[in-house]
């Protein structure tokens, strides 16, 4: 897997952006100085970046170092400081109540049944009161074809995330069809799904 993300960041491009998910940047609110956060599959550290300029502890992980090696290039120009680990999240070896706070956005690379690694990793490295954040894609966002994989089995439902994260206290959950415009690979009308959830 890593060899197929180290191609396709091999730009000077930012091909996700600079800016963060925008979903992920309208919670700020729930962003507190010193909180520790992990940023998932953070790519080119448009996200994990953004939450550091909050005053977030940040640890950013993904399976590419080239693109983690231009997150952390995007972070020395902002002044921010990411702790970084290039890592395959289906077999990582998540800590147990780390984080305060876990950024999940299009996360959709894994299809069922290996992305049940990923929610239970998910469940197990938020602390008690720790909140997650998740953008996503829903199954007609193959019809747009404006970025995410091709497979409808690798988006969610709200039945789905309910199933995953319903003995939580689900702050928003919410399904939309908007314009997103973050980099060339995911641009135009996009069919959407936002998460906020606090772990008990």
């Amino acid at each position: 897997m890593s060899d197929f993300w180290n191609a396709r960041y091999s730009t000077d491009d930012y091909i996700f952006g600079t800016a963060p998910n925008v979903f992920l940047a309208s919670q700020s609110a729930l962003i507190r100085p010193g909180m520790r956060a992990l940023s998932l599959a953070d790519g080119e550290g448009r996200n994990g970046v953004w939450l550091a300029e909050q005053g977030a502890s940040v640890h950013a992980v993904d399976v590419s170092l080239v693109a983690l090696e231009k997150a952390r290039k995007l972070a020395a120009s902002r002044g921010v400081a990411l702790e970084i680990e290039q890592a395959d999240v289906l077999n990582w070896n998540w800590p147990e109540a780390a984080y305060d706070l876990v950024a999940a956005i299009f996360i959709q690379f894994a299809p069922p049944p290996e992305r049940d690694r990923i929610t239970a990793g998910i469940r197990r490295c938020l602390k008690p009161g720790g909140l997650l954040v998740l953008q996503g894609y829903t199954p007609k966002q193959v019809e747009f074809g404006t970025g995410g994989p091709p497979h409808a089995a690798n988006m969610y439902t709200p039945e789905l995330l309910r199933d995953w994260f319903g003995d939580w206290d689900i702050l928003h959950l919410a399904e939309h069809e908007s314009v997103i415009r973050e980099g060339s690979h995911h641009h135009g009308m996009s069919a959407l799904i936002d998460l906020v959830a606090r772990k008990p």
